[in-house]
């Protein structure tokens, strides 16, 4: 059974709310809000009444967030978030046809999508092809995606995976680094500082037993949360990274990084394009598939 619309809360009492949590305040909320005070207030009272919980504390001059209150603010934040992007997407499509929305790892976009994104444009010209960072799987029933980029394995709850490639995964580092630390060999990497892949927590451990070396502090080092950070962290001499080969294909190229082992590593998963079930027969995301698909077809699979 449906919740009450009765029960709802109004979108202008959860701006209300919003804007109040962030300034501490009722009048500083009502000037951005352009409304008065007393407006402000009565709707947050109404929200309260509405919900049936106390929201804010009052206190001389100021307010501050009961712990109900902080936790339902995040809530509204992601709500209020939501619809304004939303909203901009459609602002920024109007007049231009139709759009594809990807979903994509952020390192996988910048690194290698995007450069190649616009030889797909040139050939849908009509199309309006916007991109958004999502690091891990997601339901798509609640975000207005057409096609999504994922690594791992070829599981989405209510999406359909099609295959493109696995990784080789190799040891890179700053040139001057190299020089620098002695670092010729794999068994030196047992001096190295290693740069950690949050999302990867195991994969050095992985890659030494792969490449047949030992290491005493596999899991030890500074940690990056993506990729591109810990490649930019390499560049700077921080230390050895762990990377997809080709996610630093022009780093390689122009001497920027340098591999210190040519054993080969695959990864534990694989990049898979995930449609969600309604829009797998879109001809539109079919041709995106088809396109992506033939870009890594041979050269990475």
């Amino acid at each position: 059974m449906a919740f009450s619309r009765s029960l709802m809360p109004s979108f202008q009492e959860l701006t209300a709310f919003e804007a109040a949590a962030r300034h501490g305040n009722f009048t500083r909320a009502a000037e951005e809000l352009a409304l008065t005070q007393s407006a402000v207030s009565k709707q947050i009272r109404q929200l309260e009444e509405t919900l049936g919980i106390v929201l804010f504390d009052r206190t001389k001059g100021r307010v501050t967030l009961t712990s109900t209150g902080e936790h339902y603010l995040r809530s509204v934040r992601r709500i209020l978030r939501d619809y304004e992007l939303e909203t901009h997407a459609i602002v920024a499509a109007a007049g231009g046809g139709t759009t594809l929305t990807v979903a994509v790892l952020p390192t996988f976009a910048s690194r290698w999508l995007i450069p190649r994104l616009p030889d797909f444009i040139a050939a849908h010209p009509s199309l309006t092809v916007n991109l958004m960072s999502e690091p891990r799987p997601f339901d798509f029933s609640e975000k207005s995606v057409d096609v999504a980029i994922h690594y791992g394995a070829p599981t989405w709850p209510h999406g359909e995976a099609t295959y493109l490639c696995h990784e080789n995964i190799i040891a890179v580092a700053n040139p001057g680094h190299v020089r620098e630390r002695g670092l010729r060999e794999t068994p030196d990497l047992r001096e190295a500082t290693l740069l950690q892949q949050a999302s990867r927590p195991g994969l050095w451990r992985h890659w030494f037993d792969a490449v047949g070396a030992d290491h005493p502090h596999p899991y030890r080092g500074p940690m990056f949360d993506q990729f591109a950070m810990t490649i930019q962290a390499a560049m700077a001499g921080m230390g050895v990274a762990l990377v997809p080969s080709f996610l630093v294909e022009q780093e390689l190229a122009d001497g920027r990084l340098v591999k210190l082992s040519e054993t080969p590593y695959a990864g534990p998963g694989a990049y898979y394009v995930v449609t969600p079930l309604k829009t797998q027969h879109n001809p539109l995301v079919g041709a995106f598939i088809a396109w992506i698909a033939g870009r890594v077809s041979g050269r990475y699979a």
